[in-house]
């Protein structure tokens, strides 16, 4: 255990000095002076002068990147040149609004995908089988904006039930954040909902085609245990490597929802970044997605080993 933790953050290690690299260079890429370019008609000499000196932009291309490297170490991500506020605060502070939604929209698309998927597999070829996969493709092709737009056309300004927008922690107000997060929980959810469906009825249906359910019935155990400890609990495997990938993806991909629903998360933090050229948001968002999507594979990887005791984590 401990030799693969080592050997996993040494990997993770070598992911993320390559992910600075990448980001590093593409902002170098960009044309003109991001300082300036970012400051727009506010522009003040002093500003300009501080804002440059404080990002490192004054100093050879090498000495910045190798700056940034080990300010990057220590939490240091810089200023954003629109606020002149630490990176590190700004990403921190949209944080929980990112985090309680993906794991809202995981929770959604759970309660989608497993009854569907469970009992499309145990009715293949059935009428409900086909009505399962076509629901499915269905939630896969529908955009998330589209999504949105309905959800909140329906629920909060015809019918009035939920707010449309806006963000309350759930330390705060429990019952307002549940009211605020379930219409873009719901939006998110549906789309991995379906994706997770397709996995699970596949990974259910490949057990109980299996050796070991074959030899659980021929030893008269009941239907319901036979389910339970031998097709579900094998089956369980690849599926929590989907949902693993979801959660990574949900972290860094929901740019479109929290726009739409105005949610004050990491996607619209990197929304309003772009637009408004701030490098050094963008950089340090990009970085801590990289960072939050390795730590989330190294626990699927953990996760593993508890549920199938024939993988061993070496």
């Amino acid at each position: 255990m401990t030799l693969f933790l080592l050997k996993r953050l040494g990997h993770m290690a070598i992911v993320l000095i390559g992910v600075t690299l990448v980001v590093f260079a593409l902002i170098q890429l960009v044309p003109g002076d991001p300082v300036r370019l970012a400051m727009g008609t506010r522009f003040d000499p002093d500003v300009y002068a501080a804002l440059r000196a404080a990002s490192g932009l004054d100093r050879p291309l090498v000495e910045q990147y190798f700056s940034y490297l080990g300010n990057a170490l220590t939490g240091n991500l810089g200023v954003s040149f629109r606020s002149g506020d630490p990176v590190t605060l700004l990403l921190l502070a949209r944080l929980p609004a990112t985090l309680s939604l993906a794991i809202a929209s995981l929770v959604v698309a759970g309660l989608i995908s497993f009854p569907l998927g469970i009992h499309s597999a145990l009715n293949r070829g059935k009428f409900s089988d086909v009505v399962v996969r076509v629901i499915s493709q269905f939630g896969v092709s529908v955009p998330d904006f589209w999504m949105g737009i309905i959800l909140i056309l329906v629920f909060s300004t015809t019918l009035g039930w939920l707010p449309p927008s806006g963000y309350v922690a759930i330390t705060e107000n429990p019952w307002e954040w549940f009211r605020r997060v379930l219409l873009p929980a719901i939006t998110v959810g549906t789309a991995s909902g379906a994706i997770m469906t397709r996995y699970i009825r596949s990974s259910v249906l490949e057990s109980l085609g299996s050796d070991h359910a074959r030899t659980a019935r021929s030893k008269g155990l009941p239907e319901r245990i036979v389910m339970s400890r031998h097709i579900l609990r094998n089956a369980l495997v690849p599926v929590i490597t989907v949902g693993g990938v979801q959660l990574a993806g949900l972290l860094g991909g929901v740019v479109v929802v929290e726009v739409v629903f105005a949610w004050p998360g990491l996607g619209r933090l990197v929304y309003d970044s772009v637009a408004a050229r701030d490098y050094p948001v963008i950089q340090g968002a990009v970085l801590l997605i990289a960072v939050l999507f390795l730590f989330i594979n190294l626990i699927v990887d953990i996760v593993y080993a508890k549920v199938d005791p024939r993988i061993a984590l070496s």
